[in-house]
């Protein structure tokens, strides 16, 4: 296959399974050199770790997708400190979000290339092909060299660089990196815990108490108002780990939903799939039964997550008793004067009938990779890695994401408590997903600990303080074990190409059974070996097989 088409297949395949990133810290193949233009001397590095970078003011030519968030990077608060800070000026190329990946595969067919790309979500196998042809430079030389801030990171979190790493043993892209407890176990079921104090309820443990719970919601007039208007469970399509099947399934087999790996996982070696096992069909017959006894909301299978959250907000009375979700914040109102949300608590991971108590995690999460490429038309790969590299730092990180210290954000007063319950280290009222020019929200490479996230000043009753409770007390004793999780992997185009026609093949039918298997548009029983063998006509094993051939070469580098 010719340069040409390599490019064109990968540049015109879907964002489905541009998974993150993985490999070894190997460094034997040689870095590429930058291929310089111009004539002009290239400027004095200062110290490491020191700044100014440099002492003759530096431009870097930027090119970075728009956010939301942010009015204008020209213009904006943080870039303005952190040039006077860095002595770095910056040309921003900047790329409307909506066209973002259209313009980065037209900048790299063309080859008309910026210094750097920023916030850009350049993937895995746009990594291996434009690093191994030199496009990308390779920052292990520079990590080694200036890589401050990027080598703390490294140390305190190992599995970072393990997941930046492709197969060649080199890094081409910086991360963006995120503790968050609750985010790396996301699967989530949440109750109204009113509901079960007036029926005399406890929390439901295994799948046959949840059963009997949903049945007392339906029956028992939990709300009170004298009608039989009560929906027992109610999910959407769409949101955030709101589907039915997702929280439930886990009692019977794991449903990871991570990755971008359809319900995959790693046993005994070997790279498989849950949906197409006994233990997933017994789990589709126990969901079956409590839809044929009206416990689940029909419209699950077709509402958005807009229409889930009137549900759950009716007004003047509560009317969802259970609903699958990441956050209170997917189905009631956590802002403002809202109350609702207050009324539920999350349900542990039920034991299933063969005793499997388990709920789907992913340490891999905190690692956003892609984020920051150097090119090869750098004329300064040194500066621009300082540039980066700065930015992991606390109080570069502060500044980028929340704005002026003693303005926006200040380090906490005696007496504040955090989201984790321990003397808060600082507060904020700043809102990053507000339109603003003080701060760059989340654009560009930071590195936010949970010190940073679960030492926030903030007072009850709050969904963060909620969500990082309920997530280590109730989940984090159940959490997957790590050996059976398909971590991120790299992919060649040729096999992203496959990948993205398999995949979604694969995964409009399963969305599609799942959901007539449990409402019994079609019968689970007589239809199951019909259900198994097309999916050995989607070709299964095939896409099974590219993830074992990825996921042995991410070994084989270790």
């Amino acid at each position: 296959m010719n340069q040409v088409t390599r490019r064109m297949k990968l540049l015109l395949g879907t964002t489905i399974l541009m998974v993150a990133l993985a490999g070894c810290t190997s460094n034997d193949k040689p870095a590429a050199a930058p291929s310089a233009t111009g004539n002009e001397p290239a400027p004095i590095v200062e110290p490491t770790g020191t700044f100014p970078i440099t002492k003759e003011k530096t431009t870097l030519k930027v090119m970075v997708k728009s956010s939301a968030s942010v009015e204008d990077f020209t213009t904006n608060e943080f870039t303005k400190w952190y040039e006077d800070k860095t002595n770095v000026h910056i040309e921003w190329d900047i790329v409307p979000e909506k066209s973002a990946q259209e313009k980065l595969s037209l900048m790299l067919a063309s080859k008309d290339y910026p210094d750097v790309i920023m916030d850009m979500g350049v993937s895995s196998a746009q990594q291996m092909m434009y690093g191994s042809e030199g496009v990308f430079l390779p920052l292990n030389k520079l990590i080694d060299k200036y890589g401050v801030e990027t080598k703390k990171m490294f140390e305190a979190i190992p599995l970072v660089k393990d997941s930046i790493t492709a197969p060649d043993g080199n890094i081409y892209a910086l991360p963006q990196v995120a503790e968050c407890s609750h985010c790396v176990l996301n699967q989530k079921m949440w109750i109204n815990q009113t509901w079960l104090d007036k029926l005399g309820l406890k929390m439901p443990e295994t799948t046959d108490e949840f059963y009997n719970v949903l049945k007392a919601f339906k029956e028992q007039d939990p709300n009170g108002n004298g009608k039989a208007d009560e929906i027992p469970m109610a999910g959407s399509i769409g949101g955030s780990n709101t589907n039915v099947d997702g929280f439930l399934l886990n009692a019977f087999i794991i449903n990871s939903p991570y990755n971008n790996a359809i319900s995959m996982m790693v046993s005994n070696g070997k790279v498989d799939t849950a949906f197409n096992k006994p233990e997933w069909k017994e789990g589709l017959a126990y969901l079956h039964n409590l839809y044929a006894e009206g416990l689940i909301a029909p419209e699950s299978f077709t509402q958005d997550t807009s229409q889930l959250k009137k549900l759950g907000e009716n007004p003047d009375i509560a009317l969802v008793g259970v609903v699958p979700a990441t956050s209170l914040g997917n189905f009631t109102n956590i802002a403002g004067k809202g109350t609702r949300w207050l009324e539920y608590t999350a349900v542990p991971p039920l034991k299933g009938p063969q005793g499997l108590q388990q709920t789907p995690y992913n340490p891999y999460d905190v690692a956003r990779s892609g984020n920051y490429v150097i090119t090869s038309v750098s004329k300064h790969p040194d500066v621009a890695f300082r540039w980066a590299d700065a930015m992991y730092n606390e109080e570069i990180t502060m500044r980028k994401g929340y704005g002026r210290p003693d303005q926006e954000w200040r380090w906490a007063k005696p007496g504040e408590i955090g989201i984790n319950g321990k003397p808060a280290k600082w507060f904020t009222t700043f809102d990053v997903g507000n339109l603003q020019n003080i701060s760059w929200a989340t654009t560009g490479p930071h590195y936010r600990t949970s010190d940073l996230r679960d030492l926030r000043a903030l007072t009850p009753p709050s969904n963060e303080i909620t969500l990082f409770n309920e997530t280590k007390n109730k989940y984090e004793p159940y959490k997957q074990n790590t050996a059976t999780i398909v971590p991120p992997l790299y992919f060649t185009s040729e096999q992203l190409g496959e990948l993205n026609d398999l995949s979604k093949t694969i995964n409009d039918y399963l969305k599609e059974m799942t959901a007539r298997f449990i409402t019994g548009d079609v019968n689970l029983d007589k239809e199951w070996n019909t259900y198994l063998q097309k999916l050995k006509g989607m070709n299964i094993d095939r896409y099974l097989q590219i993830y074992q051939d990825a996921y042995n070469a991410k070994l084989n580098k270790k």
